[in-house]
């Protein structure tokens, strides 16, 4: 996919006059018409800082519109900048480069000194992979390999003073090429494949040496400690970190304007839909796990396809994604509709209430009547007719159930069927009132 070979810089192309630098040209990429222009984590972090960066929005658009329509030539990395000639859509060429600091020698020493003290790490790089942890530990080392905010400085001879189209159809180009090699993004930085190759080959050699003169310094003392005894004993492990923060509000949902036409039948507002509940539900959960004992509380089992639906369907995504909720959960429109009362009075417990029949074992039974014998003045106790865990106000269309958590939910018959009217109350006569209160 590219070649490799040594010239020399003068200052004005962004290397020091004199030195030799590797240069990769990769051959101009076919359209992407359908695809993403980033399937890696590191490729997104590089769009991340283009798209964080531009001023203008529309620029951005039409810079993916020229790299999906194949309009970006030849791309030239060399440490510090890439260039490349990128066509208007009226075929006029425009040179466009795009700039990125480079690595000093000293923030060199320190990447290759860190890479090494890991084997995962050189392994990676020899796979042509970047992954998290290698740029974590990097950073921590004080060098960072990612672009941030403001780190991609555009220049292009149609004059504009930000990223223009054609430098923004330039970085989405380089996303593409850094999905298959980072190596890509550690040449701008400043070091190509075969020097810092050789480089990390040197100093692993060095390593290894002092290592073995060592051990052979200690040949004949105490025998080391087994990998798993070691990690058993926690007084050796370092404390843990503080809890991350709670976000004020769920993130929100990266956008699907591809400007390519979806897949015959995706429903795109139902993905974007999912995408913002799936947001939603991630900021409920951490609440939940950072709640002071939260450790002491029972793992919740999954949701089933038919309560996950009910689920969905109370944040209200319109009619067609609820008429798919409602098949998918075999409950139909009127059945998903009262589903989706009940959950927004008490989650799954209330839709348990409202599905569920159970019969009380004598001990619940015998709490349960205590508890509605001490809800009323005896002259004021209405005249309940009982069936399994359900209460009805004789004569009445109000009814109560009684939850094996012994909470009652108060009830009421709404076109011949019962339906949920409020939360649960642990008091039964506050639960009927509020029954009652909905007529």
């Amino acid at each position: 996919m590219s070649d490799i070979h040594d010239e020399t810089y003068d200052d004005a192309d962004g290397t020091r006059a004199g030195t030799q630098s590797e240069e990769r040209t990769f051959a101009a990429l076919p359209p992407a018409h359908g695809r993403g222009f980033a399937q890696s984590w590191w490729g997104q972090a590089w769009l991340k800082a283009l798209e964080d960066t531009a001023l203008d929005l529309q620029q951005l658009k039409a810079g993916r519109r020229l790299a999906r329509a194949g309009a970006v030539g030849a791309v030239s990395v060399r440490p510090g900048r890439i260039t490349a000639v990128v066509k208007d859509r009226d075929g006029t060429p425009h040179r466009s480069d795009v700039l990125l600091q480079e690595l000093g020698p000293e923030a060199w020493d320190r990447f290759l000194e860190m890479a090494i003290e890991r084997a995962g790490h050189i392994a990676a790089l020899l796979d042509r992979d970047m992954p998290p942890h290698l740029v974590e530990d990097s950073a921590a080392a004080g060098v960072e390999l990612l672009p941030g905010i403001g780190d991609l400085e555009p220049e292009c001879d149609c004059d504009a003073w930000d990223h223009c189209g054609h430098t923004a159809a330039l970085c989405y180009q380089v996303a593409r090429l850094l999905d298959e090699d980072p190596f890509v993004l550690l040449l701008m930085r400043g070091r190509g494949e075969r020097m810092l190759l050789e480089e990390l080959q040197a100093r692993s050699a060095s390593t290894a040496e002092v290592r073995e003169a060592h051990e052979g310094v200690q040949e004949g003392g105490p025998e080391g400690v087994d990998a798993a005894e070691a990690y058993a004993d926690g007084a050796i492990l370092p404390p843990l970190p503080a809890l991350p923060p709670l976000p004020a509000e769920p993130g929100v949902p990266p956008s699907l304007d591809t400007e390519a036409e979806p897949a015959a039948g995706l429903d795109v507002a139902a993905v974007e839909f999912l995408a913002a509940q799936a947001a939603v539900e991630a900021h409920r959960l951490l609440a939940d796990a950072l709640a002071p004992g939260h450790e002491r509380q029972p793992i919740e089992a999954a949701l089933s396809t038919a309560e996950d639906a009910v689920r969905l369907a109370a944040a209200l995504p319109g009619n067609a994604v609820e008429t798919r909720l409602a098949t998918a959960s075999e409950r139909g429109r009127d059945g998903l509709d009262l589903a989706v009362r009940a959950w927004r009075y008490g989650g799954r417990a209330a839709l348990h209430i409202l599905e569920e029949t159970w019969t009380p074992e004598d001990e619940a039974l015998a709490r349960a009547r205590a508890a509605l014998d001490a809800a009323w003045e005896e002259d004021e106790r209405p005249r309940l007719r009982v069936t399994h865990n359900r209460w009805t106000v004789v004569g009445t269309d109000v009814q109560l159930r009684h939850g094996r958590d012994g909470r009652w939910w108060p009830y009421r018959k709404e076109s011949g069927r019962w339906a949920p009217a409020g939360p649960a109350t642990q008091d039964p006569a506050t639960a009927l009132a509020v029954a009652e209160g909905s007529e």
